[in-house]
C-alpha cells in the first residue's frame, strides 16, 4: 500500500477540526486524523508493506522547465523569511507546522516514509509501483495517479470520497467507463484536457469528452498528432487548428504528466510494524501532542 501522504493529510487537515488540539493549544487536526486514516485504511485492507511516500520536492524544476506553469499558481508570492523562493508552497498556517510532527511520528511508528529530491511523492509511488512484484493500492485524492492502474498486475488506486472509510476503487473497467482509456490513456487524456490544479493549460477547446472522442478515434496521443497532419484524417478544422498550434505544449507534456518510474528509491524497511520502532520517542511525541485515541487506535489495529 501506498500512500500519496499529502494528499491524505491535507484531507484530514480540512476533514477534522482545528478544535482537535495539543496541551499547548497548537493545533493537531491534520496529525490525528492521518493517523485514523492510515489505521483505517490497514484495518480495511491488511497490506503486508506499507510506504507514506513524500513530496521531497513539490514542484520539481525539470517539469517547470518544460512548462513554467506548473503548479505556478501554488507558490507563495513572498516567501517566509529563510524559506526557499521562489517555489514554496502556500498551505494554511495552522497545518505547516503539523507536517515534521506528522514525519516524526511516522519515523517512531516504524512506517516507512520516502522522499527523494528532486521528485514528487506521486513520482516515488510510481517507481515502487513498477518495481512491485504482486498487487498493489495506491491511495490518493490524485486523479494524476490513474496513469498506473494496471489489472493484470493487480495495481489499483482507492481514492477517498469520504474520509478513506469510503473509497472509489479505480481499476481499468472504471477507467473505461468514466474516462474511455486505460491507465495509460489517462497520460494522454490527462495532458489534452489540462489541470488547472496543476497548471496544465492543456490544448484550447480540447475538453475532456472531446479529448476521450479523439483517443478513441486515433488510439494514442501520436495517432492523433499523426492525424493532424493526414488531410484525410476526420479531425474538425478547428481541432486540426487547435492541435496544431499546441504542438509545442504536447511535445513537452508528457514528461510532466507521466509520474517517473525510475526515482532512486532508499533502502528502507517497508514492511508494516507490529510494534513502535522507537517506543520512548513515540510515547513522548504522544504526550507533548496529545496524540491520545488516535495513536492507540492505530498501534491495536498495527498489534492485531
Amino acid at each position: 500500500m501506498l500512500l500519496d501522504t499529502a494528499s491524505l493529510y491535507f484531507r484530514a487537515y480540512f476533514g477534522v477540526p482545528d478544535s482537535v488540539r495539543a496541551p499547548d493549544g497548537t493545533p493537531v487536526n491534520a496529525v490525528r486524523g492521518l493517523l485514523d486514516f492510515i489505521a483505517r485504511l490497514v484495518q480495511d485492507h491488511r497490506p503486508d508493506d506499507l510506504v507514506a511516500c513524500m513530496d521531497a520536492d513539490w514542484r520539481p524544476h525539470w517539469r517547470v522547465e518544460l512548462i513554467p506553469s506548473y503548479k505556478a499558481h501554488r507558490v507563495v508570492e513572498e516567501a517566509p523569511e529563510g524559506a526557499a523562493a521562489p517555489d514554496t508552497e502556500e498551505v494554511p498556517d495552522t497545518l505547516s507546522p503539523q507536517v515534521p510532527v506528522i514525519e516524526d511520528v511516522l519515523d517512531a511508528l516504524g512506517i516507512a516514509r520516502v522522499g527523494v529530491s528532486p521528485y514528487e511523492a506521486d513520482d516515488v509511488i510510481g517507481t515502487y509501483t513498477a518495481r512491485a512484484a504482486g498487487p498493489v493500492d495506491i491511495v490518493t485524492g490524485d486523479r494524476d495517479l490513474y496513469q498506473l492502474v494496471d489489472d493484470a498486475r493487480g495495481v489499483r488506486v482507492l481514492y477517498p470520497l469520504k474520509g478513506v472509510g469510503t473509497l472509489q476503487t479505480t481499476d481499468e473497467a472504471w477507467l473505461r467507463e468514466k474516462y474511455g482509456v486505460d491507465g495509460p490513456g489517462y497520460v494522454d487524456l490527462a495532458l489534452l484536457r489540462g489541470d488547472p490544479s496543476d497548471g496544465l493549460p492543456g490544448v484550447p477547446g480540447i475538453g475532456e469528452k472531446t479529448a476521450a472522442k479523439l483517443l478513441d478515434a486515433f488510439g494514442d496521443l501520436a495517432g492523433i498528432m499523426a492525424a493532424v497532419d493526414d488531410p484525410a484524417s476526420r479531425l474538425t478544422p478547428s481541432q486540426r487548428r487547435r492541435l496544431d498550434e499546441a504542438r509545442a505544449y504536447v511535445a513537452v507534456a508528457p514528461k510532466v504528466v507521466r509520474v517517473a518510474g525510475d526515482v532512486p528509491l532508499p533502502d528502507v524497511e517497508i514492511a508494516l510494524p507490529r510494534e513502535p520502532r522507537e517506543p520512548a520517542a513515540l510515547d513522548e511525541l504522544a504526550a507533548r501532542w496529545g496524540l491520545g485515541g488516535s495513536l492507540n487506535r492505530l498501534l491495536t489495529i498495527l498489534r492485531a
